[in-house]
């Protein structure tokens, strides 16, 4: 009979050559990006990654040691400016596979623009599901735990301070696969190495992350048949409340009898506070390393409803709420009774259990899931005024989309009529 468990054990070999090198050529001019494989020595033997995606799937991991490619007028990031490809392996566990790599990069990828204070971002399937900042590191994990605790476990955790042992006692409450960060204090890692499985990441050069904050590389994504889609890397032009926009547009009206063309001018009616544009900035932020089609909502500082990957911008609106409601209801569970919502039946029996349950969605209800008072965060412009509804239903005060829609004045009129907040940054946030 197959060991289906086995499967997760696996090494795969490893066939991939130890260099790479992929070269632009316009005529006579060629620039070239030379690669070297990365490996790490765990028990005397130099390993790569793992495996891929998944077991079966052979994979290695490639820093760029050269090349200075620019394409326009923009330049390509330099090599030797390392982090997730370069990660230093503190503590193996089960040694590293692709997606503990790509988790740790999407982390790193929404830390760059929040590293000015201590952050935690939690990811799992290269999703953020908990991202919140704080003034100690520690209190900035625990919020971004509290806001899905669920998803947290088994997840990658970066820390963009040196995480102290009051950070690494929360940490070691739950299950992790990755915990990356620029140093660890004394204690850290003997803590951590009670915990078998997980994969401990150190990496210097996180300390210079806002220097990323503008750079480019050179995105690739395979196609089915070996070709390749090359594309500069998404960069976030709207960083500080400045570079948001008041919610503008002009409709244009025909008149159906004469064919005569006037334009009606719609604006927003409040401009955020000063709390709000934090929130506004913090979530448009998170929203970089988020999959299409996605909807946020955020309260200081922290997220409350991470909506992912849907087809609709209202169905992932109503996910990213709903997701709000649930995990509200799992942390009152957890607190009240160190139980998760979903065992509470098991743990105290059927009747006992639903009764707690039933009283808890009861609060869930009344606090609307931690929503009330929420920033909402739009990766797109909303096509109709029903997306932003959902939200407002639930009680958000302020919303940052990147506007442009030919409806644009429907949705503003939405927000008005219920004394919303709206802000434009002129820039799509699409991530696939």
């Amino acid at each position: 009979m197959k060991d289906l468990k086995a499967a997760y054990k696996t090494i795969e070999a490893d066939h991939f050559a130890p260099k790479m090198e992929i070269s632009f050529i316009t005529g006579e001019k060629r620039e070239t990006l030379s690669y070297e494989k990365v490996t790490w020595n765990i028990g005397g033997e130099e390993k790569g990654l793992r495996y891929g995606e998944n077991p079966g799937q052979e994979a290695a991991l490639y820093k760029l040691v050269n090349g200075n490619l620019v394409l326009g007028d923009v330049e390509m990031i330099q090599a030797g400016q390392y982090l997730a490809s370069t990660p230093e392996l503190l503590q193996s566990g089960k040694h590293p596979g692709k997606t503990n790599v790509t988790d740790t990069d999407n982390a790193l990828n929404i830390l760059r623009y929040l590293n000015d204070k201590p952050c935690a971002v939690i990811v799992k399937h290269n999703n953020p599901c908990g991202v919140a900042v704080a003034n100690t590191l520690a209190e900035a994990y625990y919020r971004a735990n509290k806001a899905d605790r669920l998803a947290a476990f088994g997840g990658a955790i970066a820390l963009n301070r040196e995480c102290d042992l009051e950070t690494a006692k929360l940490i070691v409450e739950n299950y992790a696969e990755v915990v990356v960060a620029p140093e660890f204090a004394s204690g850290v890692m003997d803590l951590f190495a009670t915990k078998k499985n997980l994969r401990v990441f150190r990496i210097r050069n996180m300390a210079r992350l806002t220097d990323f904050v503008a750079k480019t590389v050179v995105d690739f994504k395979s196609l089915i048949d070996g070709g390749l889609v090359a594309q500069m890397s998404f960069v976030a032009q709207a960083r500080k409340p400045e570079d948001f926009m008041p919610a503008y547009c002009n409709r244009k009206i025909t008149d159906k009898a004469t064919g005569e063309v006037s334009f009606k001018e719609y604006k927003i009616k409040r401009l955020p506070t000063a709390k709000e544009y934090e929130d506004l900035v913090f979530g448009w932020l998170v929203e970089a390393g988020v999959t299409s089609n996605s909807v946020l909502y955020v309260k200081d500082g922290v997220t409350v409803g991470i909506g992912t990957g849907e087809q609709d911008r209202v169905g992932v609106a109503e996910i990213a709420r709903d997701k709000a409601y649930t995990k509200h209801a799992d942390w009152i569970a957890w607190e009240k009774y160190g139980k998760p919502y979903n065992d509470l039946r098991l743990a105290f029996g059927e009747e006992d259990g639903a009764k707690k349950q039933a009283e808890i969605m009861e609060q869930t209800k009344a606090e609307k899931g931690g929503l009330p008072g929420c920033a909402m965060v739009s990766d797109a412009f909303f096509p109709f005024r029903d997306g932003l509804e959902v939200g407002i239903r639930e009680g958000i005060t302020s919303v940052v989309q990147p506007g442009g829609a030919i409806r644009d004045w429907d949705v503003i009129d939405c927000a008005n009529d219920a004394n919303v907040a709206m802000v434009f940054t002129g820039q799509r946030s699409f991530r696939h």
